[in-house]
């Protein structure tokens, strides 16, 4: 069986987030594709990813999302 390359590993993890709305509520341990990580833009691609799932959310459950205020890496 062949080794796993661990130095590519960090292209296929998910990393957790805990995004707060504006409307103070909050989400925790959004994942977002690793590969995300590491940008000059890595905000704004952050950002970008997650208001992505939250609008697939909101067409299955017919709720929206607010704005998002800050996102933060979970502990």
């Amino acid at each position: 069986m062949a080794k796993k390359d661990k130095n590519k590993r960090g292209q296929t993890e998910n990393v957790l987030f805990d995004v707060l709305y504006e409307d103070g509520s909050r989400t925790s341990n959004r994942k977002v594709p690793g590969v995300e990580l590491g940008r000059p833009d890595e905000q704004e691609a952050l950002r970008t990813a997650i208001e992505a799932q939250d609008a697939k959310i909101a067409e299955m459950s017919g709720m929206s999302r607010g704005r998002i205020k800050s996102v933060t890496r979970s502990k």
